[in-house]
């Protein structure tokens, strides 16, 4: 089975690239997803994460992912901790989550797949790319985010062009090419290599 890695900058659109993937019938490992629901349920990240970053870490038993992103995002040495508290656990839960699947290849979705180092390991990697104004629009439609911040966290990100070296495919999604045809060639080229 074959471990292919997903990565797009935010509001580059993986997500829903990921969603038609998985109505193909291919598993997808949602990296976001994954590491949201560790850094509630597993108790002993949680407190190092209070310990780390503070009580206000969390708010009625859940995570305070606006407290901690206005915390990190701004603050290099602060993302650092966070990603040094996290990547661990969420590397072993990939790893896991890999022995149950079953399929010619799975998906790994991150948004910070090359940042991580979470892409060793994988066989290869499918970048999705936008330009910037695009994406900008995306992530202030749907989150509660100022045009500064998304700004900020992109800057956090590795850009498309270095991503774009780095992958084996890439899904542009500029609302111009039709991306059904893009993942359906992915698709096929995946299968043959399986």
């Amino acid at each position: 089975m074959l471990k292919v890695g997903l990565t797009g900058g935010i509001g580059s659109g993986k997500t829903t690239i990921a969603k038609v993937f998985k109505q193909m019938g291919v598993a997808v490992y949602s990296s976001d997803d994954r590491a949201k629901s560790i850094m509630v349920n597993d108790v002993a990240l949680r407190l190092e994460l209070t310990n780390t970053f503070g009580a206000e870490s969390y708010s009625n038993n859940q995570l305070n992912r606006v407290y901690i992103a206005r915390k990190v995002f701004s603050n290099s040495v602060e993302l650092a901790k966070l990603n040094a508290i996290v990547h661990p656990a969420l590397k072993k839960d990939f790893v896991l989550w890999c022995s149950n699947q079953k399929g010619l290849y799975i998906l790994k979705e991150a948004a910070i797949l090359f940042e991580s180092n979470a892409h060793v390991g994988l066989d290869k990697v499918i970048l999705v790319s936008a330009a910037k104004e695009i994406k900008i629009t995306r992530v202030l439609k749907r989150d509660s985010s100022t045009r500064e911040e998304v700004i900020l966290r992109m800057d956090k990100q590795l850009s498309d062009e270095k991503k774009r070296v780095l992958s084996d495919f890439e899904i542009v999604n500029d609302e111009d090419e039709s991306v059904i045809n893009q993942i359906l060639e992915i698709h096929k080229s995946l299968s043959l290599l399986a």
